[in-house]
């Protein structure tokens, strides 16, 4: 396919615009200010994420999303929405806010559970909390001295404190016993009194009256991040050191969300943003890039046991005569594991072993060759994939520097040189975020290559195909955004060819952001258009038949078999 044909397809079918992210913003009591909720993303444009390694003063355009389904969090949000349930809940139980705080903690900071709970059976609430209606203990005489029941010594009534129940303690006594539970870390949060036999739970009023000014600090910290943690629909951007949360409201479909400090992950299992690849390939991806699993193939690929003690040996040189390190020093021929002392002229010499091949013709090493073959296939497979992801995995990254150079930079220049307001330089900063976004569904793809069985070859040459006609038009949009463009960045006035760069640097990136959406739709439905057959499925339009070939990529256009013909979904 001509990249002039490719642009004016993707003219064609601009009103396609099946965005990598979808859902609804789900209305919610964060705000930034200005009535709009907290960080909202609703801008139209396409959509992009980015890695932790990008540069925290990226445009605003980097973060912008069609329809979004989740909410980045400040701090000042978090405290904010959690005040906003507390109030709530005081107020339709009419209870106190420290109360209404202990029972949004024990129900995971969920208003509706606490609802339900209560007035399906307030007492059996009170009592499962610890929220008391009575004292357990009373005391008629306010003149008598009370007996604090840690340290035990008497005191009056003014220097003793209790809580809902009554349990009388000093007050430092209780100062000690709050410093120390809230030292020991969260769990302070279901502070209990300090009476073995007595429940009643302890409030934010009593940790205020007598706690230090930095033990109520370290508690106010532990309870923000208990909104955060116990909530199932908040979570903490796990990028480090950010202190930015997100709340999800899901209906989308997708489950890549993007920070503010520019991390892009999954929130559904919290590593970096995969999507096509679902959650599960991932795992088992990352599990096998750190897993000693490559390196017990690697060993059996290219290495051999020692006959005499059967420690894994590596040749190193070139000569067949192997002396095991000590204390074995156990010395064999590396073709047939023999002794060296059997071999000589009438074996064929030292760098020759005639024994080997005639015990491998009898069948001998049939079984031990057979798995060192499959070993070092496996191996071979794997980082044939493993390369790939890794080597879109560094372009991403450098594309991402790239980027941050062209915002800072590069656009201020070429808008002098050219006499052109940065305004209308949006294309060249739109191509460099569709190559960031390319390499990231690019990289991923690679691991969803690797796990596609082998015996499904329509699925193989079908994903090889798209992924192929994918790579190709992402190659093509960066070299153009990367090197074609440097002639006008180092040009010492205005250029007619300006204007042809960027229509052609426009069309490219139309192009590819359709090529890749076609990757994805047909990576997340399964590769569903091929059936078991090896044919398409009869819904496919004959326009777009195609021939895929048997080489990577399947970008041969030449004709190949009937029972290999590949046919792409009509938009």
């Amino acid at each position: 396919m001509d990249s002039e044909d490719d642009m004016m397809d993707a003219n064609d079918v601009d009103s396609v615009d099946d965005d990598f992210y979808s859902g609804d913003m789900e209305e919610d009591c964060y705000s930034d200010g200005d009535g709009n909720g907290g960080e909202d993303y609703d801008d139209d444009g396409p959509d992009y994420d980015f890695m932790a390694e990008a540069p925290d003063d990226l445009d605003d355009a980097v973060l912008s999303r069609t329809q979004q389904s989740y909410t980045v969090l400040k701090e000042e949000d978090i405290r904010r929405c959690q005040e906003d349930d507390i109030t709530r809940v005081s107020t339709v139980l009419s209870i106190s806010r420290f109360d209404a705080s202990i029972l949004l903690r024990h129900y995971n900071w969920s208003i509706s559970k606490v609802h339900d709970e209560w007035f399906a059976d307030e007492e059996a609430v009170r009592k499962s909390v610890g929220l008391l209606d009575t004292p357990v203990v009373q005391f008629s005489n306010a003149r008598e001295q009370l007996t604090c029941g840690i340290c035990f010594e008497p005191f009056p009534h003014d220097k003793i404190s209790s809580a809902a129940c009554g349990h009388p303690f000093c007050r430092s006594c209780w100062s000690g016993y709050i410093s120390t539970t809230i030292n020991d870390g969260p769990g302070c949060l279901m502070l209990r009194c300090p009476d073995p036999s007595c429940r009643a739970a302890i409030g934010q009023d009593m940790i205020n009256l007598l706690a230090s000014d930095e033990v109520k600090d370290k508690y106010s910290r532990y309870l923000l991040r208990s909104y955060i943690e116990d909530n199932r629909k908040t979570k903490w951007c796990p990028a480090p050191g950010c202190e930015y949360a997100v709340d999800f409201g899901g209906g989308g479909g997708s489950f890549d969300v993007s920070c503010l400090c520019s991390y892009s992950f999954c929130w559904n299992c919290t590593e970096e943003a995969h999507r096509p690849v679902d959650c599960g390939t991932v795992a088992k991806w990352i599990l096998k890039n750190s897993a000693e699993s490559e390196n017990m193939n690697w060993i059996l690929a290219n290495s051999k046991p020692c006959p005499k003690c059967k420690r894994p040996i590596e040749k190193n040189q070139g000569c067949m005569h192997m002396t095991c390190t000590p204390p074995c020093k156990f010395e064999f021929c590396w073709l047939c594991l023999g002794a060296w002392s059997d071999h000589g002229e009438r074996t064929g010499g030292f760098y020759a072993c005639n024994r080997y091949e005639a015990a491998k013709q009898e069948g001998a090493y049939d079984e031990a060759e057979r798995r060192r073959e499959m070993a070092k296939n496996s191996l071979e497979r794997y980082t044939h994939y493993y390369e790939r992801w890794a080597s879109n995995q560094l372009s991403r990254q450098k594309a991402l520097a790239d980027l941050h150079q062209m915002q800072t930079v590069h656009l201020e220049k070429l808008s002098d040189i050219h006499c052109t307001p940065e305004s209308q330089l949006k294309f060249i900063t739109d191509a460099w975020l569709q190559v960031v976004e390319c390499r990231r569904v690019l990289k991923w793809t690679y691991a969803y290559g690797y796990y596609l069985p082998e015996h499904e070859l329509a699925k193989r040459q079908f994903f090889e195909y798209l992924q192929g006609e994918a790579e190709s038009g992402l190659e093509r949009l960066h070299q153009c955004a990367e090197k074609e463009l440097q002639q006008f960045l180092n040009a010492e006035g205005p250029s007619k060819e300006f204007d042809e760069f960027r229509t052609k640097l426009a069309g490219l990136t139309s192009v590819t952001k359709n090529y890749f959406e076609n990757l994805v739709r047909a990576l997340e439905n399964g590769l569903a258009d091929v059936d078991s057959h090896g044919a398409c499925s009869k819904t496919t339009s004959s326009k777009n038949t195609v021939g895929v070939g048997k080489g990577r990529g399947g970008r041969g256009k030449g004709s190949t078999k009937s029972g290999d013909s590949i046919r792409i979904m009509d938009d």
